[in-house]
């Protein structure tokens, strides 16, 4: 068995040594003030970040996917970014996938031995039938779960790009993916307990990359969630109409009549209002431009408006 001591997410973090003698109170402060250090931790990993955020574009942008690898905590956690970027972008649930080892089961319950097969990591990876349009990003807060090392070697061969996450630095545990993403955060509360600081970061993290992603795909305008089917449920109608109303002016019955009109779809209403066109017409548009309302709306073009991150 390795030994694991070295890596920074397994050191004792002293500010915590009498944890188990402090009042409520005393815990919660001190929780708050090591959790209050992860925000810089992923602020010092931006470059790298961005660059993880710019391959997954492009492969969205040509039709390929995001599929996210991990197991335990992080698994969970990739898996999770994964199923709320239908709910809040409309994106096809394929597009963002999560790959956690253990399966389904593992999403509940620990199964904590499936974590240490690379082999396991690679089958997953053929199931999924990765391919050259895809990004695997392999989640590991420790670095060294071998079901994400065998996962990333077997996409590297499938010809996929990859990304690798870990909270350790990399002289302590190496990676050859195409980005390596580094976020240190330290020793934990409780030693070795990384759904604590390096969940928050991982959750940080995937939460940009998904986000900068889908906004620069066309599902945001300006900072608004237009790119939502509001037949969900009720609280999507309220916020749909809401939208309506602050983008085009209507009040509220008439912000209800044109999403009704476009038979719920909040992007399409907007072209429909600014274009003073028909349901069809403004599929039609959103078509021509990748879904781009800035374009529809304003002739405003991506490459106009994106900074570099650099």
């Amino acid at each position: 068995m390795n030994d694991r001591g070295h890596l920074t997410t397994e050191h004792t973090n002293e500010a915590s040594a009498r944890i188990d003698r402090m009042s409520t109170a005393e815990a919660f402060d001190l929780i708050n003030s090591q959790d209050a250090t992860v925000a810089a931790a992923v602020a010092a990993a931006r470059e790298d970040i961005c660059r993880a955020i710019e391959l997954v574009v492009a492969a969205l942008s040509s039709g390929g996917r995001l599929i996210y690898v991990g197991a335990g905590t992080s698994g969970r956690l990739g898996v999770l970014d994964a199923a709320e970027c239908p709910p809040t972008f409309l994106s096809d649930p394929g597009v963002v996938h999560g790959i956690i080892a253990g399966g389904i089961d593992a999403l509940t319950r620990s199964i904590e031995g499936a974590e240490d097969s690379p082999e396991g990591g690679a089958v997953a990876v053929d199931q999924c039938d990765v391919g050259t349009k895809d990004v695997v990003f392999g989640i590991t807060a420790g670095g060294t779960t071998p079901f994400v090392h065998g996962a990333l070697a077997r996409a590297k061969t499938r010809g996929a790009r990859t990304v690798f996450f870990a909270c350790v630095p990399w002289d302590q545990v190496a990676d050859d993916a195409d980005v390596s993403i580094r976020v240190v955060t330290g020793a934990e509360v409780i030693t070795g307990s990384t759904r604590m600081k390096a969940g928050t970061a991982t959750k940080m993290v995937l939460n940009a990359v998904t986000t900068i992603s889908m906004v620069q795909a066309g599902k945001v305008y300006r900072n608004l969630m237009v790119d939502v089917n509001t037949s969900a449920n009720a609280k999507l109608v309220d916020r749909g109409t809401r939208i309506l109303e602050l983008l085009t002016g209507l009040d509220r019955d008439g912000a209800g009549a044109l999403l009704a009109q476009a038979e719920g779809h909040v992007k399409t209403a907007l072209v429909m209002h600014a274009r003073d066109t028909d349901l069809a017409s403004a599929a039609a548009l959103l078509a021509k431009y990748d879904g781009q309302l800035g374009a529809i709306i304003e002739g405003i073009t991506k490459t106009q408006e994106r900074p570099t991150h650099v």
